[in-house]
């Protein structure tokens, strides 16, 4: 499993954490009753807090894409990728929709937004 922590982003490290399990989830590069590492072992290969790790793991509980079993570890959940697919399309529509209104409120030509756009997505993670 491959993590990624960005020090300078804005986005807490256990939700970054917790977001890159989620898309490898999504994307099927972890299955269903996978078993993920511990808590300590994945904080002390990203340097990170225990308690960062505990909050990212305990976050994809709450959500459904992780399950605990006790004393055994925590353990990629059945889930439906399609669904949780739509959720992020949904997420990013959203999004999208806020900072069109933005734009048009600001009188920006699409150019500008569609540029915008190709930039950020090709940058590097």
């Amino acid at each position: 499993m491959e993590i990624i922590i960005s020090n300078s982003s804005d986005v807490p490290i256990y939700e970054q954490i917790k977001e890159q399990i989620k898309s490898q989830i999504i994307t099927g590069k972890l299955s269903s009753g996978e078993l993920l590492p511990s808590i300590r072992n994945l904080a002390k290969d990203l340097r990170c807090s225990v308690i960062t790790t505990k909050n990212a793991y305990e976050a994809l509980v709450n959500e459904g894409y992780v399950k605990t079993i006790p004393a055994k570890g925590f353990y990629v959940a059945e889930v439906n990728r399609q669904l949780a697919y739509e959720e992020q399309l949904n997420k990013i529509e959203t999004l999208l929709d806020n900072a069109v209104k933005i734009a048009k409120a600001n009188h920006m030509e699409r150019k500008t937004i569609d540029e915008m756009l190709n930039i950020l997505y090709e940058e590097e993670l």
